[in-house]
């Protein structure tokens, strides 16, 4: 191999480092706009997915701000089962704490393996986050529902005339029952697969396997039932993203 090429392999993987560099620690804010004839006043949503205890710098939380949402969710593994120290993941809740915009949460597999999930529940709870885990509130017209990550769909109530919003980690199950009647779910877990090819998407999602269908973004899985997943914010195993920038969504419901 001659100079030249080796130069440029250095120079390649000099950029591909960074590039993993900059998707995993500088998160984007991706938007979403939904239409629906039963929302009659405009509703914007930030879904937060997959933080996995992971820190990142303050901007995150003026971008945001800047968005100026009406409701938050978060969708599952702000913790990851391995860690001891929560203090950031609070403080992390503390700083999305906007005016008082409601908190809406459910349980990820991670959140839940943990050992103190209860104490990590109780605190979520001390800091005005409603965990919505088989459970249903209510924001204005909207019906928003919860089921954890080991939680049986069986036990969901059925959506009425609202508009029906439904927070769940993996929404794989829910997808192999073709929405089960909600208007929308937001749904995370699949980390957009971390690694991304070209054309071809996530190259492994947990659950689905190689290639598979649903790694991330908007689908329609009938006429009535939209889903969105969210590539989320941290990692497993590896802080390692390619062609898939960590992100917040912001979801924005609006009536035709």
């Amino acid at each position: 191999m001659n100079k030249f090429f080796q130069i440029l392999i250095v120079v390649v993987l000099i950029l591909l480092f960074l590039d993993i560099f900059f998707e995993v620690n500088f998160p984007k804010i991706n938007e979403v706009a939904i239409e629906s004839d039963k929302i009659k006043k405009e509703t914007r949503v930030v879904q937060i997915s997959d933080l996995h205890g992971k820190e990142f710098p303050e901007s995150i939380f003026r971008k945001i701000k800047e968005k100026n949402p009406d409701i938050i969710v978060l969708t599952g593994d702000l913790i990851d089962e391995k860690i001891k120290d929560y203090s950031y993941v609070y403080s992390f809740i503390d700083s999305l704490a906007l005016n008082d915009v409601p908190m809406y949460y459910v349980s990820g597999n991670h959140d839940l393996s943990h050992k103190d999930v209860e104490t990590f529940n109780q605190e979520l709870m001390k800091r005005g986050v409603m965990i919505l885990d088989e459970d249903k509130a209510e924001y204005g017209e909207i019906d928003i529902y919860g089921l954890g990550y080991y939680s049986d769909p069986a036990k969901l109530e059925k959506p009425n005339d609202n508009f029906s919003l439904l927070l769940i980690h993996d929404a794989f199950p829910i997808v192999k029952q073709e929405g089960m009647g909600f208007d929308l779910i937001l749904s995370g877990h699949t980390h957009g697969g971390q690694v991304r090819l070209p054309f071809l998407g996530a190259v492994f999602v947990p659950g689905q396997g190689l290639f598979a269908k649903y790694d991330k973004g908007l689908f329609n899985l009938n006429e009535k039932t939209r889903l969105y997943i969210d590539s989320g914010l941290g990692n497993t195993f590896l802080p390692l993203r390619f062609l898939n920038r960590s992100q917040v969504s912001l979801i924005t419901l609006y009536s035709k």
